[in-house]
């Protein structure tokens, strides 16, 4: 079967489905990136909106829910299937567009779960 990158792992969100993930830190697989800035729940569209802060002055990420392994809610934490150079060369987020069809297809294909050519293909 294959998983959606808009949802959800099963094992990463097993507890509370209504917890907030605003304010909790992000953490890849060789270190943090962040801090969650926004979220979404949405059924099939689920994501994290991550703002970098001195990382990536100040940029900001989305990353799909389907990235993230596991969530903290003891430690405050995400942690996400990506290093940080995976994070960093994903499609360049933009507050007006990121929400659009297209920019989706786009993150998905690059973070590469299901169909699409993985991280770097771009």
């Amino acid at each position: 079967m294959t998983e959606n990158v808009w949802d959800y792992r099963s094992e990463a969100r097993s507890g509370d489905q209504a917890l907030d993930l605003v304010g909790f830190d992000v953490e890849a697989t060789d270190g943090k990136i962040g801090s969650v800035d926004e979220e979404s729940n949405a059924v099939g569209d689920s994501y994290v909106v991550v703002d970098t802060g001195f990382w990536i002055f100040g940029k900001k990420v989305v990353l799909p829910a389907g990235t993230v392994t596991r969530i903290d809610p003891q430690e405050r934490k995400v942690y996400i299937s990506r290093t940080k150079e995976e994070i960093k060369n994903a499609p360049e987020f933009d507050e007006a567009t990121y929400k659009e069809p297209d920019y989706r297809d786009k993150l998905g294909g690059y973070y590469g779960i299901g169909p699409g050519p993985g991280p770097g293909a771009m």
